[in-house]
C-alpha cells in the first residue's frame, strides 16, 4: 500500500476517534455509562490506530494494536508514559461494560477517564496534524 493510502486511513481513523469521543460524552450525559465506557475505549483505540497507520501497521486483535502502540510510541517517549495506564484502565472498563453482567460502570469511573482520554486524543492530534501537513507539502 502507498504512503498516501496509509495517510488517508490515518485521517479516517483519527476522525473516528474524535467522533467516538463525542459519542461517549453524549452517552455519559444521558447517564448511559456502560455504552459511554465502550465508546470511550474505541475513541482511544482508533486514535492509536491512526498513529500506527502512518507506519503501515495494523493488527487483527486489539491487544496487537495496543502492544505496537506502546512499544513504538510510549516506550520511546513520543507519548507520555501515563498513556499506557490510560489504555489499560479504559480497556478493562470496556471489557467490563461489554461482557460482564454484574460489574457496574459508574459515573465516577468516567469522570476520571473522560478528561484523560480527551488529553490522549488531543496529544495524538497534535502529533499527527503536522505530519499530515508535511506530507501534503511534499506532494506539491
Amino acid at each position: 500500500m502507498q504512503a498516501e493510502d496509509w495517510k488517508s486511513i490515518s485521517k479516517v481513523r483519527l476522525e473516528r476517534a474524535v467522533e467516538f469521543f463525542g459519542d461517549s460524552v453524549a452517552l455519559y450525559n444521558e447517564g448511559r455509562y456502560r455504552s459511554a465506557a465502550s465508546r470511550l475505549y474505541f475513541s482511544a483505540f482508533h486514535a492509536m490506530r491512526a498513529v500506527l497507520a502512518l507506519d503501515g501497521i495494523d493488527r487483527k486483535h486489539h491487544s496487537g494494536i495496543i502492544s505496537e502502540f506502546r512499544k513504538l510510541y510510549v516506550k520511546t517517549g513520543v507519548f507520555d508514559r501515563t498513556v499506557s495506564s490510560i489504555i489499560a484502565t479504559i480497556s478493562l472498563m470496556r471489557h467490563d461494560s461489554d461482557y460482564d453482567d454484574y460489574i457496574p460502570i459508574d459515573k465516577e469511573d468516567l469522570d476520571d477517564m473522560i478528561p484523560k482520554v480527551k488529553k490522549m486524543i488531543n496529544d495524538i492530534q497534535n502529533y499527527l496534524e503536522p505530519i499530515y501537513g508535511e506530507e501534503d507539502n511534499d506532494t506539491e
